[in-house]
């Protein structure tokens, strides 16, 4: 590859400067020239020297070529920022950037030349300072931070705190400096005792003080609304040690020197935090009453601390992001770890292959950052903007150029939408052949329109649905009017087409139905009768004005709590009691109207159970009734008798005597068995 320095355009200290900082991080030597190259020419020129590679296949172009380019492509997130507004998301920026750079050494550059630049603009215009103080607050040192650059990340973040507020910033540094040279003076005696008591307890170590920064003073003030001298760790040491359980040996030697404070000691190395950070914190009391934060952490925990793996991001910011995102933030983080390989070659190449985004990053035209699957069309961006956009879209543009609504966007696109008036989707936007969506939370939208136009199909498939609920629940399909208050229905049509559509189930309909069916109960606790049900109980069934009479329940219909029923006078058997629709019954009353009691209501039942009888149809299958079996052990149900039969057409059916406690379990228990599979219907019987 040709390169051509400009004459007279290099900047000789920012180039050193930026220079020093990327060998500080020990990068390799593209990434040493690609900064070399950048610093020392302007946009037309570095667009203008990538142009001349533009014939070339890719592959053959060399890394130094993805870097120079992730470099230019990096201006059009600079520019965004320029233009940004209330509507501008400086996280969707940040993302926007790591895709449009490809190759991650770049991020490298940018936070060394950014550094660079606002080391030199110390005595600048206050209106400069500020500007690149905000861009660094929005872009560089949260990626710094995010990565782990720490050498990097403070610095930044010291800067921008002084340009964005310059009071501040002197007030801390001037109670940081007039008491410095005592602070020093006495972290060195601190660590000469404390070098003393590890050697006395046969431990090798290395102790340094540690320095603290301003912003992150200031910032642990603000969070703990603390004054400067209330702070435990504006004097602080760091002891390394060779291995884990000399971590732990030291922790006893700090503790057995000076009383710790209750409530500053953190062990994460026995609970490392969710970014895998590992050290022990603890603040002690130290000489003459002071108190001093100590870090003890092993050479290994330093350096993935220190050198941008341990990602502190997740709790310093509370982290997230998508999959793709952190991916690539992954990958960054292993290239610090093989920083001492010369040859990352194959680890950049993985990264170009097998960390490919698969989402795409476009903007809105005021310049909000929005990502979508790759391969999403326009009208999709459309209905993830807002359902009624896409509903009303009717063409888009792209970078100012009208596109058909089938067009796939590229990460950094400007979208606008052009909409009608009126929401007016196609239903071939539908037709995944045709390609207008990619999305299924889009389609999703388009087919709800036009479920809810299509009101008269949805009323007769919603009728459908709660006739044959009603019926596998053997309750009453009369009297539905009375129903729609209590489902938030304007008209039967309405609650039908809200069934159609899912807004309501028809299990809601069928309780409903079964309380406005049941009688009320008395307002007086009833007088105890004896009962015969599954479970021998109490106060079952109340008849007004009678007492002691003895009362069975029938077995042709076999009632539950909650049925409509009537009782019917045996001869020496007490009365029996009818689910008031039941067959039986009703032939019973033709020849014996005199026997009928219609003063019958159900008590309280007393925790007992009552039998009723459920019929599966189902396609015969290996392991059908064990299937049937496990729903009626999970929903805790007993089983009284169980007969299965088998047609020569490959359907069984199985009818099981159960003992349950009321309808709403009866309800429950015939919804599961219904989703079992194979089966076609689950219903009551009699």
């Amino acid at each position: 590859m040709r390169l051509r320095v400009a004459a007279g355009l290099v900047d000789e200290s920012a180039a050193i400067s930026t220079l020093d900082v990327l060998v500080d991080l020990e990068v390799d030597s593209e990434t040493l020239l690609a900064a070399m190259v950048d610093v020392s020419f302007d946009l037309d020129a570095l667009s203008k020297l990538i142009a001349e590679l533009g014939p070339q296949p890719e592959q053959d172009k060399g890394n130094l070529y993805t870097l120079l380019n992730g470099l230019l492509e990096a201006r059009q997130v600079w520019d965004l920022w320029q233009q940004k507004n209330a509507h501008t998301s400086a996280e969707g920026l940040r993302r926007l950037l790591l895709v449009l750079v490809r190759d991650l050494r770049v991020v490298f550059i940018l936070l060394a030349r950014q550094l660079e630049r606002l080391r030199g603009l110390a005595h600048a215009d206050p209106q400069v300072q500020e500007s690149a103080a905000q861009l660094t607050a929005d872009i560089h040192a949260p990626l710094a931070n995010r990565l782990g650059i720490w050498q990097l990340k403070w610095e930044l973040e010291d800067w921008t705190f002084r340009f964005l507020q310059p009071d501040t910033y002197r007030r801390v540094a001037k109670l940081l400096g007039s008491r410095r040279k005592d602070r020093e003076a006495y972290i060195t005696d601190v660590i000469k005792q404390l070098d003393v008591a590890l050697v006395g307890g046969g431990i090798a170590a290395e102790i340094a003080g540690r320095p603290k920064h301003i912003f992150s003073i200031w910032k642990k003030m603000q969070r703990k609304k603390l004054d400067f001298e209330q702070l435990y760790d504006v004097r602080a040491v760091r002891i390394m040690v060779p291995d884990i359980p000399t971590c732990y040996a030291a922790l006893g030697v700090v503790h057995g020197l000076w009383s710790y404070i209750p409530g500053e000691f953190d062990d994460y190395i026995a609970n490392p935090k969710g970014n895998d950070y590992r050290s022990l914190h603890t603040a002690i009391i130290g000489p003459g009453g002071t108190s001093v934060e100590v870090q003890i952490r092993t050479p290994e925990m330093h350096q993935h601390a220190e050198m941008g793996v341990a990602a502190h991001w997740r709790y310093k910011e509370g982290g997230g992001g998508d999959a793709s995102f952190e991916r690539k933030v992954a990958w960054m983080r292993k290239l610090l770890e093989h920083r001492e390989d010369r040859d990352d070659s194959a680890l950049l190449a993985g990264f170009s292959t097998e960390v490919l985004e698969d989402r795409v990053y476009v903007l809105t035209p005021k310049g909000q950052v929005i990502d979508m699957p790759r391969g999403a069309t326009v009208l999709d961006f459309a209905y993830q903007i807002h359902t009624d956009v896409g509903h009303r879209c009717r063409g888009a543009k792209i970078n100012g150029r009208i596109v058909q609504l089938t067009h796939s966007p590229v990460t950094g696109d400007r979208i606008e939408i052009l909409t009608h008036k009126l929401p007016n989707p196609r239903r071939d936007w539908l037709n995944q052949q045709q390609g207008y969506l990619r999305t299924s939370r889009a389609r999703n939208k388009v087919r709800n329109w036009f479920n809810r136009l299509d009101f008269d199909q949805n009323v007769r498939d919603g009728k459908e649905i709660v006739d044959r609920e009603l019926s596998r629940l053997a309750l009453a399909a009369g009297g539905i009017e009375a129903l729609l208050p209590r489902l938030g229905a304007h008209s039967v049509e309405d609650m039908y087409a809200q069934v159609a559509l899912g807004d309501l189930s028809p299990g809601q309909i069928a309780r409903v139905a079964h309380e406005s069916q049941a009688p009320a109960k008395p307002d007086i606790r009833p007088l105890k009768q004896h009962v015969r049900s599954a479970d021998q109980g109490k106060d079952a069934v109340v008849i007004d004005g009678v007492g002691n009479l003895l009362v069975s329940m029938a077995q042709c219909c076999h009632p539950v709590p909650g049925d409509p029923i009537l009782g019917f006078i045996t001869r020496g058997r007490g009365v029996r009691v009818h689910r008031s629709d039941c067959g039986s019954l009703a032939a019973l009353a033709s020849r014996h109207p005199e026997r009928v009691m219609d003063e019958m209501q159900w008590g309280r039942s007393g925790g007992q159970r009552f039998e009723v009888r459920v019929r599966v149809d189902a396609y015969d299958r290996q392991g059908l009734l064990r299937d049937v079996g496990t729903v009626l052990a999970a929903a805790q149900i007993s089983v009284l008798q169980l007969n299965s039969t088998a047609a020569k057409d490959g359907s069984a059916a199985v009818e099981v005597d159960l003992a349950v406690n009321d309808f709403a379990q009866l309800s429950d228990l015939l919804g599961r068995l219904r989703s079992l599979p194979n089966v076609m219907d689950a219903q009551r019987m009699g």
